[in-house]
């Protein structure tokens, strides 16, 4: 039976004009075929306050350019977490989080992407092309990008929007849960050990072992590194011995020997310390992190002379994302995750946020 009590009130229109269906299971609410669930960014606040608002909202609609996904699943980023409590200054009121997506083209096909074709969306949703960086093939430090869930709707719904040349075609290999933390956990931890410089059979430190970390190490391993582990969390350690790691400690302990890279995880200052502290003469940091607290005074004779360096890792690129995806699907590359239905997209945040679950979590309309 149809419910038409405070319909106007709900949408807003002369619903007499127009046909009316009731979404399945959802009692009260009136479906247009316009409207969609997601969780919604109120005002940033800490985690523990629910700042997301599970509500219904508009469908986006097709723009040229453009294709429409059915969001399959998306996975949890610490980045997230930092638009969710404001450490990322708020781009547009009632955003929509979550750019590791895994989604169903429905509408703006191309020969490439036909209709019902699987594909992943990432962090870098769109570059402006024309800046220098564009011009010389850095399209990751783009002056004007688009990111998806923080300057546009991401994926923390069922529905979104995406560019069409900036999402990328899925392996059959890999299914919807598994492939959705790679498409930015997997991407830019790839891309950390690239900045990094890692080569074949070196001694790579990680620091920190969450969700970019818990599939950087299959890489490395792939390239016959040793891999050196330094984490907080009993359960981290675990799962890094699990996965093979050549040595775990904790966040207080070093490494053995001395490392030729390593790459922080951790958005602190102390951990990208402690990791120079490891390196040999001409080791490279990496710190892949969008935010960090500080980097604590340090000294230079001891911990970063004789040509040590100390990198940021920025975003990512196409080429980035495409050559990761094989990778995956060659080594059969399969993360640890937890799943949050859509109603729990707060708890899936605060779960992160306390280092509550082993490898990813990753949410399902």
């Amino acid at each position: 039976m149809l419910q038409t009590k405070s319909v106007a009130a709900l949408v807003g229109v002369d619903f007499a004009a127009i046909f009316l269906t009731q979404r399945p299971g959802r009692l009260g609410i009136i479906d247009l075929g316009h409207f969609m669930k997601a969780a919604i960014l109120t005002s940033p606040r800490p985690i523990a306050q629910r700042p997301l608002r599970i509500d219904e909202t508009t469908r986006p609609k097709l723009k040229p350019g453009h294709v429409l996904l059915r969001v399959r699943a998306c996975g949890v980023c610490r980045t997230d977490l930092h638009i969710a409590e404001g450490e990322l200054a708020p781009q547009h009121r009632g955003m929509i989080p979550g750019h590791q997506i895994v989604g169903e083209v429905i509408d703006g096909s191309t020969k490439e992407m036909p209709v019902g074709a699987r594909v992943g969306v990432s962090w870098i949703g769109g570059i402006d092309g024309t800046c220098p960086y564009c011009q010389r093939g850095e399209e990751n430090l783009c002056d004007h990008p688009t990111f998806t869930g923080y300057s546009v709707p991401g994926g923390y719904a069922e529905y979104t929007l995406a560019r069409a040349d900036f999402v990328f075609p899925l392996p059959g290999a890999l299914d919807d849960l598994h492939a959705a933390p790679l498409l930015c956990a997997g991407i830019i931890g790839f891309r950390s050990l690239r900045v990094a410089g890692v080569k074949r059979g070196e001694r790579v430190g990680l620091f920190g072992f969450g969700a970019s970390a818990h599939l950087a190490i299959s890489v490395l391993q792939a390239w016959k590194c040793e891999v050196y582990v330094s984490t907080r969390g009993e359960s981290h350690r675990i799962l890094a011995a699990a996965m093979g790691a050549t040595w775990v400690g904790s966040e207080t302990e070093n490494p053995p020997v001395e490392l030729d890279r390593a790459i922080t995880f951790a958005p602190a200052g102390d951990v990208v310390v402690a990791a120079l502290a490891s390196l040999r003469k001409g080791g490279v940091v990496a710190i892949n992190a969008i935010h960090l607290d500080r980097i604590p005074q340090f000294d230079y004779d001891r911990l970063l002379w004789g040509e040590r360096q100390i990198r940021s890792v920025a975003n990512m690129t196409r080429t980035d994302a495409r050559d990761f995806l094989a990778l995956a699907a060659e080594i059969s590359l399969k993360p640890k995750v937890t799943v949050f239905p859509l109603d729990q997209a707060n708890e899936a945040l605060l779960a992160v946020k306390n280092d509550a679950i082993d490898g990813a979590a990753v949410i399902v309309p």
